[in-house]
């Protein structure tokens, strides 16, 4: 039996209210419609989701007021002084395989983590900007987008036929790290095909963006536009969600269409602690051999694909300050074009 062809032509709306009702069927009837649109598209706009829009003002407020800053002030938070992969990403700072930069500016902000004994390159406390209210309000759509992501960790297992408790031990402290991400204003870009398809390697990325761009590829070659929906956040399956869900569920390809606007864009890309093991929970789906998915150290894979990106990282390794984890001899083979939304 061959693998289905996803032939979507738009990405499907999901109304996620029934994730909170205390009736396992209205859970079940959400479910259900999740595991509809990661199986056929791997995409999902939802609504439904209880994050306040006040926080998601404040949220873009504090991004452009940091941003607004000189450069050598943004430079005294860069990423390269973190002890956790937090800070600010410089353009430049990014190259991914095949040698592309994107033309952009970051804050990467971790799980602040500061209390755990057992800490290193990916857990550990944030570094925080020197900046009235950055932090507070900062850390408060933090909470709230990782508290929605738990919620739909217990939707995906559901979608799965799995008991709805069952990522519940694996997502206690998850190194699952939110973007605040800045392209600026272009005048010269045209509004075209972008380059760099690529899958996310977490579980799955919750996006929140302020402009249109994003595309996403079907299995006949056409690149779907998912335009922005107010109130509402675009949800794709990862590399491990398609591992820990056997290919039923699929990380499908998709990428940034070059726009004009300036624009910004929060990805939190969520994934399991650090330890956890990824690797198949579910038999195979239609047409994929068994075997086909390797069990994986989560946080391993996580830190090998941040090196292979980073220069702070790369001149670490370079040093012998750094090693690649043991696990990761096959990094390569997921995200190779990894990107920012």
């Amino acid at each position: 039996m061959s693998k289905p062809t996803r032939t979507f032509d738009h990405i499907p709306v999901v109304d996620i209210s029934g994730l909170y009702s205390d009736k396992l069927t209205d859970r079940q009837q959400v479910a259900k419609q999740i595991a509809d649109a990661a199986t056929n598209v791997g995409f999902l706009y939802i609504t439904g989701h209880r994050i306040p829009q006040s926080l998601i003002d404040a949220l873009l407020v504090r991004t452009k007021e940091f941003f607004a800053r000189p450069y050598r002030e943004k430079m005294r938070y860069y990423i390269g002084n973190s002890s956790n992969h937090s800070g600010y990403v410089p353009e430049g700072e990014e190259q991914f395989y095949g040698g592309k930069i994107d033309h952009k500016e970051a804050y990467d902000i971790n799980n602040d983590l500061g209390h755990l004994s057992q800490q290193g390159p990916m857990i550990g406390p944030t570094q925080w900007p020197d900046m009235a209210d950055f932090k507070e309000d900062v850390s408060a759509y933090y909470q709230a987008a990782l508290n929605l992501g738990q919620l739909l960790f217990r939707g995906f297992a559901l979608a799965l036929d799995l008991p709805e408790d069952t990522f519940d031990d694996k997502v206690k402290n998850p190194p699952s790290q939110l973007r605040l991400i800045h392209y600026p204003y272009n005048p010269d870009a045209q509004d075209r095909e972008g380059i760099g398809a690529h899958t996310d390697y977490e579980c799955f990325t919750l996006l929140l963006p302020t402009t249109d761009g994003l595309e996403v590829l079907n299995d006949n070659g056409e690149w779907i536009d998912a335009p922005v929906i107010p109130g509402s956040f675009v949800v794709n399956i990862g590399d491990m969600m398609e591992i820990l869900s056997n290919g039923r569920f699929i990380a499908t390809s998709h990428r940034v269409r070059k726009v004009k606007e300036e624009r910004y864009s929060f990805p939190l890309f969520c994934s399991c602690d650090y330890d956890t093991i990824i690797e198949p929970l579910v038999d195979p789906a239609p047409g994929i051999k068994p075997g086909t998915y390797q069990p994986m150290c989560c946080g391993d894979h996580l830190l090998a694909q941040t090196m292979h990106t980073f220069h702070y990282l790369k001149e670490r390794i370079a040093k012998g300050e750094l090693q690649f984890p043991d696990s990761s001899a096959d990094a390569s083979s997921f995200g190779k074009l990894r990107e920012v939304l």
